[in-house]
């Protein structure tokens, strides 16, 4: 994914400049496909963290060419990667990137402000 998105403050605690919400919309945009969001969670539950092309594809009514473009979109923002072995090509899930888009949309936690607060009486 691009640096853009490692730059970004969380949401609550500042608004992000145009070059931010554009890098971070490509993301969720990605995301925002049914058959992207189930590529990604069938990728990411995947006991030991990997899996075939093969394994995507069947479990799709879909072409191959259309699953290897959705694969190439969720690579292109950072989300996945991939290797090749021989004629097959597996893929992976890339936790750092999800950890950004969580920080990204994490609230603020509770802690003590160093403002002053105004009491009414």
């Amino acid at each position: 994914m691009e640096q853009i998105l490692g730059c970004s403050p969380p949401l609550t605690r500042e608004p992000l400049d145009a070059e931010q919400a554009a890098g971070v919309a490509r993301v969720f945009k990605a995301l925002g496909d049914p058959v992207r969001l189930r590529v990604l969670s069938i990728v990411a539950s995947r006991a030991g963290g990997e899996v075939c092309v093969c394994d995507i594809t069947g479990a799709f009514e879909l072409s191959q060419p259309t699953i290897s473009h959705h694969l190439k979109v969720l690579k292109e923002v950072g989300l996945l990667t991939s290797e090749r072995r021989a004629s097959w090509v597996y893929y992976r899930l890339v936790p750092e990137t999800l950890g950004e888009l969580s920080a990204l949309l994490t609230p603020p936690s509770n802690e003590p402000s160093s403002e002053p607060v105004a009491v009414s009486r």
